[in-house]
């Protein structure tokens, strides 16, 4: 399949997913988030204390993260979400109930006077996604770049990057066609349970292929 093929699978996947994963929000949304939320905090990934979890502020349906970041934040994480900057994702310190400014793209974030923070733990939003944990995004290449920049600087003590993609059962596709520069998540959590990528060592966490 040549760039051009491969651009327009996704362009098409990422229609079909998008609409279905709004009208499931709406329905089933919170539940569903519920659900990931207790499937995610077993994760032996995530029981940490002074790690750095970069999130994100739930829009267009996405699953919501936010019971998650709570719960890790009252485990001693420090929780920091992306505001766009330049062509690229900086991510700020937050703590619950802090205030939010226009993030870009429709989201929210963390205001400047915010310190910039490097995760080591990134919670990724998906429009779709596969069982191999391939991810689709939105086009944009925002995850993709910065998930390439914090393999390289994750932060100690926890130097090796997880990334850990969030969304619902439906947003489950046979193939996501792939370029070089599409990043390959280490999990996918859904309210269903949680998928690890293929040859990745178990970290003693429950795996899910049901």
């Amino acid at each position: 399949m040549n760039d051009t093929a491969i651009t327009a699978r996704k362009r098409a996947i990422r229609a079909a997913v998008l609409s279905a994963r709004e009208a499931f929000a709406k329905e089933h949304g919170e539940a569903a988030s519920a659900a990931l939320t207790a499937h995610a905090l077993t994760l032996p990934e995530l029981a940490v204390s002074a790690a750095v979890v970069g999130g994100y502020w739930p829009m267009r349906g996405e699953a919501d993260p936010r019971p998650l970041l709570g719960a890790l934040e009252a485990r001693g994480a420090v929780v920091a979400l992306p505001v766009i900057v330049g062509e690229g994702l900086l991510f700020r310190r937050w703590r619950t109930g802090e205030a939010l400014v226009p993030a870009g793209l429709g989201t929210l974030g963390p205001g400047p006077d915010a310190p910039a923070m490097t995760p080591s733990i990134l919670l990724v939003p998906l429009a779709a996604f596969d069982r191999q944990c391939h991810r689709l995004g939105y086009g944009k290449g925002f995850y993709d770049g910065v998930i390439a920049r914090l393999m390289t600087y994750a932060a100690p003590p926890h130097p090796t990057l997880v990334t850990i993609g969030l969304g619902y059962a439906m947003q489950e596709v046979p193939h996501i066609p792939r370029e070089d520069h599409d990043r390959r998540l280490d999990l996918v959590v859904t309210e269903a349970g949680v998928i690890r990528a293929p040859n990745e060592p178990s970290r003693g966490g429950k795996e899910f292929y049901g």
